[in-house]
């Protein structure tokens, strides 16, 4: 696909200082892309994950822009589309951990759900010739069984997928009843360095580098058994830019294909620090799901063969790289360097 623009466009990414936003905003910055961030007010900055794409604002062609706003308010997220007029709007903020979600039902499905319908019923009103990229999720395919594609039935197992299986039919129901480009994204887990540090694979990479360091004993977990199809972020991002530039909306799987458990995962990051896992793991209950999901393995079939996108980094690789990257923070190495 063709990776420069003849003009700027502009895009709206929310859930900009998260793992994906901050690799998409990079992306989209390499592109020549003008883009617009929105940020939530907090007391403490955390833009750790930008700051670097901030820093760059003075030079030549980049243009990254950020603005406060919170998905749930809806006449913000109208004012924000009506006055930036993107080309682009890309859906990435949530209330994105499942464990979370049943602490905060409600929130969840506000954050998580309803957001969705703000930001659709704001292009409606403003410009329906805005493409819209929804960040869908294989929680929503739950205990349906692998392998499971574009054409799986979703079954949930947790408020986040639930709330998410809302803003998938909320999605293709403007696309359908107000032919609008509205896309889908249904990403199997993505982790990078860049991963919140209290998502199971980052919460693995860095004990690792703490007890490489000596700093840290043992690491609390809950279900080892789980089966994941893991891939790497970077490359997920590519493959949502790539939903919206197609001629026809359309939803897609994004996945590697690949099944391993977290105990295989466990495995990779322990053994690249010449460490063996099960010297320093110890159970804790807290940690399970009151509903599981035990296996989710992603077939991306048709994203390979409709937008010429293929995962390359798999779970053994990915975990190498995400050692390595919090071995390096514990050195000193900046934030955006990963």
């Amino acid at each position: 696909m063709e990776e420069t623009l003849s003009e700027q466009k502009r895009a709206l990414i929310t859930g900009v200082t998260g793992q994906d936003g901050s690799y998409m905003a990079g992306q989209l910055l390499d592109k020549g892309y003008e883009v617009h961030g929105v940020v939530r007010r907090s007391s403490t900055f955390n833009r750790s994950r930008i700051d670097h794409l901030h820093h760059e604002d003075h030079l030549p062609g980049r243009n990254l822009h950020l603005h406060y706003g919170d998905v749930t308010d809806a006449a913000r997220m109208h004012q924000l589309v009506s006055d930036i007029c993107p080309q682009e709007v890309y859906n990435l903020a949530a209330q994105s951990h499942v464990r979370v979600s049943f602490d905060e039902p409600l929130y969840t499905a506000e954050a998580t759900g309803v957001s969705t319908l703000n930001l659709l019923e704001a292009i409606r009103r403003v410009d329906k010739s805005m493409r819209f990229y929804q960040a869908s999720t294989s929680e929503m395919f739950g205990a349906s069984p692998p392998p499971q594609d574009e054409d799986t039935p979703f079954y949930p197992r947790s408020p986040y997928g639930a709330a998410k299986v809302y803003s998938y039919w909320i999605t293709r129901n403007y696309r359908e009843a107000y032919d609008m480009f509205a896309v889908n994204g249904q990403l199997f887990n993505h982790e990078s360095p860049r991963r919140g540090e209290t998502f199971v694979t980052r919460k693995i990479t860095m004990a690792v580098a703490n007890i490489a360091k000596g700093s840290q004993k043992e690491l609390w977990m809950g279900n080892l058994d789980s089966v994941r199809d893991w891939g790497y972020a970077p490359e997920y991002t590519d493959g949502m830019w790539r939903m919206l530039q197609v001629s026809e909306p359309d939803d897609f799987v994004l996945a590697t294909g690949s099944a391993y458990t977290i105990k295989d995962f466990l495995t990779f990051a322990f053994e690249h620090a010449g460490l063996n896992w099960e010297d320093y793991i110890k159970f804790d209950p807290k940690f399970l799901r009151p509903t599981e999901v035990d296996e989710l393995i992603g077939s991306a079939a048709k994203a390979k063969a409709k937008l010429g996108w293929e995962a390359k980094i798999l779970p053994p690789e990915l975990a190498k790289i995400m050692v390595d990257a919090d071995v390096a923070r514990l050195e000193g190495a900046p934030e955006g360097q990963f």
